[in-house]
């Protein structure tokens, strides 16, 4: 299961977010209302967290990457409302939001942040992810999706395909979705190829650990540019 330390009770005072933010991208108070869920694990799915007066911004700043797979935000370009998205989701400020909702104090925790634009049929398939992540949250960003499943994130009960499932995450435009990880937090999407954005936060057990992912998230990536897959 995931590490359990009970979060912070100073939330609000130490860390309140439009003191931070004046005119944020992220709308905290639809994750404050967003349901919490513990079956099968620890996640919670979020509709409309991005404001939507920023949603053209961010749809046209969204970097121009032209490989699959996961490219770290200092592999990226960043400009603009993108930027102060990145900025949030990278800020205490978040943090604090996502212990108070997780049930777990994430400020002990570095973070790696990285974005999505091209998915290849290989991914998505059943994991838990890594004992070295604490805390996964995703935002996607596309306009829209096809409703055949392929590509929506699922909360599965096991390792075997992709049926049953609690729940179906559409990867649409300002939807977010964040899980604890733990030995039964098994998640993955039907196959799917093309266009599919999304930024990715993950907390880490520490910062060997994310050293260690940004290495192998560069040397994957250096050996996509040779083979181009």
């Amino acid at each position: 299961m995931a590490m359990t330390q009970p979060a912070s009770s100073a939330s609000t005072s130490r860390f309140p977010y439009t003191a931070a933010f004046e005119d944020p991208v992220i709308d905290v108070e639809a994750i404050r209302r967003a349901p919490v869920s513990r079956d099968p694990y620890t996640h919670m799915l979020v509709d409309n967290v991005l404001n939507g007066k920023a949603v053209p911004a961010l749809r046209a700043e969204f970097p121009n990457i032209t490989k699959p797979g996961f490219l770290t935000v200092d592999e990226v370009e960043l400009h603009g409302k993108f930027k102060q998205l990145i900025d949030e989701l990278e800020s205490p400020e978040l943090s604090e939001v996502m212990s108070e909702r997780m049930g777990l104090d994430l400020h002990p925790y570095p973070r790696l942040t990285t974005i999505r634009k091209i998915s290849q049929a290989k991914d998505g398939r059943s994991h838990t992810d890594g004992t070295a992540k604490v805390m996964t949250l995703l935002v996607y960003m596309n306009d829209a999706w096809q409703d055949d499943g392929a590509g929506r994130l699922r909360v599965l009960y096991g390792p075997d395909g992709f049926e049953p499932y609690k729940l179906e995450v559409p990867p649409t435009m300002g939807t977010m979705f964040a899980f604890l990880r733990a030995d039964n937090s098994w998640h993955g999407h039907p196959p799917f190829a093309g266009e599919r954005r999304v930024v990715q936060v993950a907390w880490v057990k520490d910062e060997h650990e994310l050293a260690r992912k940004k290495k192998r998230n560069s040397m994957a990536q250096f050996f996509k540019g040779i083979f181009g897959r």
